[in-house]
């Protein structure tokens, strides 16, 4: 499967149903960066009437996540891939639109050349900013990959 926006959606609904019908879905994607939307409504609410905390960290994870498989993709070897450790802060209430994007594609093209030459896992941190309609940052995460090219 080519890595794109719809790609990514049409195999949510199938693979990630959770994701799909908390209504997050994949905007925007090229080479370095990733935007995922996820909306405010019933279905990822929390009972402060703003946006439950682990909605808005599927989005977050789904934006460095979608890098990382483009990437592999684009490596044309197999590469194990995992979060071995996530943070999050959250600073404003989650409500409307959330766009939570990620500009740090150069970062895995390097960590998966060097796992490829050396033969060994690499560690990297990908950050995602969590930015409402109104311009505000309501939370950001960061997400700890394990990248190891396969030896076949």
């Amino acid at each position: 499967m080519k890595i794109t926006p719809k790609n990514i959606n049409r195999f949510m609904f199938f693979q990630l149903p959770l994701g799909w019908l908390s209504g997050m879905r994949v905007t925007f994607l090229d080479t370095s960066s990733c935007v995922v939307k996820i909306k405010y409504q019933w279905f990822n609410q929390n009972p402060f009437q703003s946006m439950f905390w682990a909605a808005q960290g599927m989005a977050a994870e789904m934006s460095t996540g979608v890098l990382v498989m483009q990437e592999i993709q684009n490596s044309n070897r197999k590469v194990s891939m995992l979060v071995t450790h996530q943070e999050g802060n959250f600073l404003k209430k989650a409500t409307g639109t959330i766009k939570y994007s990620c500009n740090e594609g150069d970062k895995i093209q390097e960590a998966i050349q060097k796992s490829i030459k050396t033969g060994e896992g690499q560690v990297i941190e990908l950050n995602s900013k969590g930015i409402n309609e109104s311009g505000v940052e309501v939370a950001n995460f960061q997400f700890q990959w394990s990248l190891k090219v396969k030896n076949i």
